[in-house]
């Protein structure tokens, strides 16, 4: 279908997903219909074809966004020489960059449970890959004696799921600094570990 002419794509598009997003963290996946995104957009809902296929691609769409903007972030970030210094890194990074898209991690969260079997499989990749990376600088510490870690998969989710935690209470201009923030974190994920 082709857009009408005077149509702003680079525009719409973007507030497509920007409305999906708002509306899919406030109100769940399942409650929001095609015919309120396009009411929030202010577009007609056969509109809303032109910027996306359904409501599932755009659901996957924004969560796979969110992952890989999660995986190039990461990826920059310099590395680290010790198993040590690598899980302080990971840990502060991972805090910086969900305080900064809450409702993109509540809905990678929250709405898992609506993607089809092939879209959650992809999702679940990302997922597998970011964990990855923690996971071997868990083994890493593990296997030169600095981590006393029993079982890394577990070790793994159980940091991941309270940095995650973050997001959830953390408010900029509150009684602590997102730079104390992280230097109490780092020290429980230390904790945890050694």
């Amino acid at each position: 279908m082709a857009r009408t002419a005077g149509s702003h794509s680079d525009i719409t598009g973007p507030r497509v997903r920007e409305a999906a997003l708002s509306l899919f963290a406030q109100h769940g996946y399942a409650a929001v219909s095609m015919r309120r995104i396009a009411q929030d957009v202010g577009v007609q809902a056969g509109a809303l074809y032109n910027y996306t296929p359904d409501k599932q691609s755009l659901l996957f769409d924004l969560m796979r966004g969110h992952m890989d903007d999660l995986l190039q972030a990461r990826a920059l970030e310099p590395q680290s020489a010790t198993p040590l210094d690598s899980l302080e890194a990971f840990s502060r990074f991972h805090i910086r960059f969900h305080l900064e898209r809450p409702l993109a991690v509540f809905i990678s969260y929250m709405e898992l449970r609506n993607l089809t079997p092939e879209n959650f499989a992809t999702i679940e990749d990302l997922r597998r890959r970011y964990e990855s990376e923690l996971e071997t600088i868990l083994r890493d510490g593990r296997d030169t004696g600095v981590f006393d870690v029993a079982d890394t998969k577990i070790t793994t989710l159980a940091i991941i799921a309270m940095l995650n935690g973050v997001n959830t209470w953390y408010r900029s201009g509150g009684r602590l600094s997102l730079p104390e923030v992280e230097a109490i974190y780092w020290g429980m994920v230390h904790k945890a570990v050694t």
